[in-house]
């Protein structure tokens, strides 16, 4: 057997030739799953770090550091966006005298957000909201059976996806929430239900505005997941894109105004002065509206010169909202809306659940 006696120095270890107060160091700060697992982090996500105090300066490097999970990600996405963009055929749309505008917003749909029945009365995961998405959209497009539509308008982003990190389940600002499934995972839902949506849309009625609200769940995934779909839909003469990072968007149907935000920036009661000063069409129309997210719940109210109203979310209330009381069980939605050219919104269609 080899002997490791010549690596000793004062009974220290000799794997490492310390001595007892250098191998002491180093076995009070192997600590690197505990301060993970404290902070609600998978250790394997940590790449290296640095660990001070008076002691000590040490500088580690992770071995198990989980490289596989980023790069698959990366290459499907990759692989998906080189090899399958397709050429999409122009869809040419029926003259329409009559015309209306259809605006569909599935707001606040939360993919991976995870709530039990046992702790707040109700089940929700991201096989349900995608069930739920589909399932509006659909609703929305029956109903709108009655009107000569000739322009549709869809919103996304506005906390499409409940978290924004690949680990510890936190939102863009850190905020640890209950989650079901990976933050990759989430992603790939995401983009398949955007891709299914849109392709449906496109076939009821081929002009297509997509508009992307920037959000507080997922600030950062949601624009690269907005700026992927515009990539996918590159092609397609039938459907235009507007996914800045602005977080005020406007849209003019003939004498509409149309307004979208997610609802976590600017007060209300500055939407319409801001919509006048940064949007030069709103001296060209009679009728403004602005509509908001975030809140999960119906707020509506008239302004001079604009009208303002919050949108439902196909989701219920996790563990920490049902135990501070905002949760409801009769507002879970999607909502659509209808403009008339010429004499504003005449109609609004809810999908409840």
């Amino acid at each position: 057997m080899k002997s490791h006696k010549k690596r000793w120095k004062d009974s220290g270890n000799p794997r490492y030739r310390l001595n007892t107060d250098e191998a002491q160091i180093i076995n009070d700060y192997r600590r690197l799953k505990q301060e993970a697992q404290a902070e609600g982090l998978n250790p394997n996500d940590i790449h290296s770090g640095w660990i001070k105090n008076k002691k000590a300066s040490l500088y580690f490097k992770n071995p198990n550091f989980n490289k596989n999970d980023l790069k698959g990600f990366k290459e499907e996405l990759l692989k998906d966006l080189k090899e399958y963009s397709p050429n999409f055929e122009k869809v040419v749309k029926p003259k329409v005298n009559d015309g209306h505008c259809l605006l569909i917003s599935p707001a606040d749909i939360h993919i991976g957000k995870l709530c039990k029945s046992f702790v707040s009365g109700e089940e929700y995961n991201k096989q349900i909201a995608v069930q739920r998405t589909l399932e509006a959209i659909d609703g929305i497009l029956q109903k709108s059976n009655g009107f000569n539509i000739d322009k549709l308008i869809l919103c996304i982003g506005n906390d499409v996806m409940h978290i924004d990190t690949p680990s510890g389940g936190k939102t863009t600002k850190g905020t640890v929430q209950d989650v079901d499934g990976m933050f990759f995972e989430h992603f790939h839902i995401a983009k398949r239900l955007y891709i299914n949506i849109i392709e449906t849309l496109v076939s009821f009625y081929p002009d297509l505005h997509v508009v992307y609200n920037s959000s507080n769940h997922d600030y950062l995934t949601g624009f690269c997941l907005a700026d992927t779909i515009a990539t996918y839909f590159r092609n397609s003469k039938n459907i235009t894109f507007d996914i800045s990072l602005q977080h005020r968007k406007y849209y003019t149907y003939y004498n509409n105004l149309i307004g979208s935000t997610h609802g976590d920036g600017a007060k209300w009661d500055l939407l319409p002065l801001l919509m006048a000063d940064e949007c030069k069409e709103w001296s060209e129309t009679k009728y403004r509206y602005m509509f908001a997210h975030h809140v999960h719940h119906k707020v509506s109210k008239d302004l001079i010169g604009c009208s303002l109203e919050s949108l439902r979310s196909p989701s219920p209330a996790d563990s920490w909202h049902h135990k501070m009381g905002y949760t409801s069980s009769n507002n879970q939605a999607i909502e659509g809306f209808i403009f008339s050219k010429n004499n504003g919104q005449v109609a609004r269609i809810t999908h409840l659940f």
